[in-house]
């Protein structure tokens, strides 16, 4: 139901008037999951239920955030770590929100134009200063580089000792898979599972990259949690040493 209406406002409605009166139509469109059996934990409304989407995800209608951005919300918050200055790649809009509110200097950044964001670094040559983050945030955008040590370098350069990056991507078992020849659009999405992908990491794979960088490393798994629309999950927080 909720991709069907998505899909008939976005045939009917321009983009731009979506964008402008977002809140208005989530507002609308929470009525009908309004509940007490869930809960949002960054826009903390109450629901009946979560949007179930065709991946299988879990989205909370009043605010779109899905279930890896709802915990690593949790985990930051439990782990002390919104504080200082905070770098965020490609921010969901409902952390973009959240994060901007708080007392932190905030640094949101989307390269290509696809998320709400205030600069535009550019992943493999940050325009900030070194050792200025005390935390980055790189969820699901390594996949999407073609020079990942470049990267992975470039965040060890930005982020204070001590500092930490918390870091997600598709993952699969066995070694990384990728293959420069795979260039095309249709062929990205058959070999790497998305037409702007460059390759599927496994997570022994990007630990080592991440460790040949310069980066320590902590693999957290996490079960569901039903009541926040927790999924399972694997995260690796890298940290400066």
């Amino acid at each position: 139901m909720y991709d069907s209406l998505k899909r008939i406002a976005k045939s009917i409605i321009p983009k731009k008037i979506l964008s402008q009166n977002e809140k208005f139509f989530r507002q609308i469109v929470s009525l009908r999951y309004r509940g007490n059996s869930f809960q949002c934990n960054i826009c903390e409304y109450k629901l009946n239920r979560f949007v179930i989407l065709a991946d299988t995800d879990l989205l909370c209608p009043n605010c779109g955030s899905r279930s890896r951005t709802r915990r690593l919300y949790s985990t930051l918050k439990e782990n002390g770590l919104l504080q200082g200055n905070i770098l965020h790649f490609s921010p969901p809009k409902s952390l973009y929100k959240k994060f901007n509110n708080l007392e932190v200097n905030y640094y949101s950044s989307d390269f290509e134009n696809e998320f709400t964001a205030d600069y535009k670094y550019d992943i493999t040559a940050i325009a900030a200063q070194d050792k200025f983050f005390d935390l980055v945030i790189c969820y699901h955008i390594l996949e999407h580089v073609e020079d990942d040590g470049k990267a992975m370098q470039e965040l060890l350069r930005v982020l204070k000792p001590n500092g930490k990056c918390y870091i997600q991507t598709p993952y699969k078992e066995g070694d990384i898979y990728e293959d420069i020849s795979i260039t095309l659009a249709e062929q990205r999405l058959k070999a790497f599972g998305q037409q702007d992908h460059v390759r599927i990491y496994s997570v022994e794979g990007l630990e080592e990259r991440l460790h040949q960088a310069g980066f320590t490393t902590k693999r957290l798994h996490f079960d569901e949690v039903s009541y926040f629309g927790f999924k399972k999950e694997t995260v690796i927080v890298a940290t400066k040493s």
